[in-house]
C-alpha cells in the first residue's frame, strides 16, 4: 500500500471562475441532484488556491444546500495555503458565504474521505500525466465513487473560456465527452483540440473518431455563417442541429445555448 498521496505534484495552475462551465454542467447532473443527503464531492487537485473549491461549493449549494465539498491536494502547502485562505471565508473576509461546506486535506488518486463521494471533479491533473497512465488513474478514483457516482475528468484554457471533460462511471468506464466555448468571437470549435483530455488530446488525427468529430463540428460552424448576424449562439445552435441532420449522436440540447454539446463516449473513443 502507498505510504502516502498517490500522484505526483503537477503545475498547480488556478484562477477565479476558470472552472464555471465544469461547475455549472455538475450542478446539473442527476448524480448531484438525486444524490442521498449530505452529498460528498471531491474536488482533487484544486492547486494553488482555494478558490475553484470554494466557488464550486457555491455553485452546488444553490441546488442542494447540503452538499460538501472536499478539496485535495497532494502538495502539503497547497493544502496549508487553502487552509488559511478558509479562515479568512469563515471571519467573512471574502465574498464566500462564512458557512460554505468546505474542507481541505491532503491526497491523490486514492481519494481519502470519511465516506464515498458522489462526485469527484479532476480537473487539469491527468493532462500533466502520460497517455498510458489514464486508465489506472480513473480506476483509482472510480473505485471510491459510490454507485450512482461520476468522476469528471478534464481540462480548460487558463481563463475557462475553452473546456472538455470526460464523464467516467464508477466502473471506470468513460460514458461521455463534452466540449464548452465561449462562443462569442469564436473562430473555429476546434480550438478545443488544444484542451482535450489527455485520453483524448494525441488522438486528434486522421483516422481518429475525435477528429472526425471536430472536423464535422468546424464543417459546420462554417456553413452556419449565414446566420451568424442573429448570434454567435444561433450560429452555434444551427451548426449542432446540421450535426445532429448528419447522424452524430448529440446530446444535452437544453445545454447548447450556453456553447456546451455531449457526445457519447462511443462516438469519440479512440480506434
Amino acid at each position: 500500500m502507498a505510504s502516502g498521496p498517490v500522484g505526483r505534484v503537477t503545475r498547480g495552475t488556478t484562477g477565479t471562475n476558470r472552472l464555471r462551465r465544469v461547475d455549472r454542467w455538475i450542478a446539473r447532473h442527476p448524480a448531484i441532484r438525486r444524490a442521498q443527503l449530505q452529498p460528498l464531492v471531491v474536488d482533487l487537485g484544486f492547486g494553488a488556491s482555494a478558490v475553484t473549491v470554494l466557488e464550486f461549493e457555491a455553485r452546488l449549494r444553490a441546488v442542494r444546500d447540503d452538499v460538501e465539498v472536499l478539496g485535495l491536494e497532494i502538495e502539503p502547502e497547497r493544502v496549508a495555503r487553502a487552509r488559511v485562505q478558509l479562515e479568512e471565508v469563515r471571519v467573512g473576509g471574502t465574498s464566500f458565504a462564512r458557512d460554505a461546506h468546505v474542507s481541505f486535506a491532503l491526497g491523490g488518486f486514492e481519494v481519502p474521505a470519511s465516506r464515498r463521494p458522489t462526485v469527484i471533479r479532476a480537473f487539469n491533473v491527468l493532462r500533466q500525466y502520460d497517455e498510458e497512465d489514464v486508465p489506472h488513474a480513473w480506476r483509482r478514483m472510480s473505485s471510491r465513487l459510490t454507485d450512482d457516482g461520476i468522476l469528471v475528468e478534464g481540462t480548460c484554457d487558463e481563463i475557462g473560456r475553452v473546456s472538455t471533460w470526460i464523464e467516467v462511471g464508477p466502473d471506470a468506464v468513460p460514458r461521455t465527452l463534452s466540449v464548452s466555448l465561449r462562443v462569442a468571437g469564436l473562430e473555429h470549435p476546434s480550438i478545443a483540440a488544444e484542451r482535450l483530455p489527455k485520453a483524448l488530446i494525441h488522438r486528434n488525427v486522421p483516422g481518429e473518431r475525435v477528429h472526425a468529430f471536430l472536423a464535422a463540428l468546424d464543417r459546420e460552424w462554417d456553413r452556419a455563417a449565414a446566420v451568424a448576424p442573429f448570434g454567435p449562439v444561433h450560429r452555434w445552435r444551427t451548426a449542432l442541429d446540421a450535426l445532429v441532420a448528419d447522424g452524430w449522436p448529440l446530446r444535452g440540447r437544453a445545454r447548447w445555448r450556453l456553447g456546451e454539446v455531449t457526445v457519447p463516449w462511443s462516438a469519440v473513443a479512440p480506434a
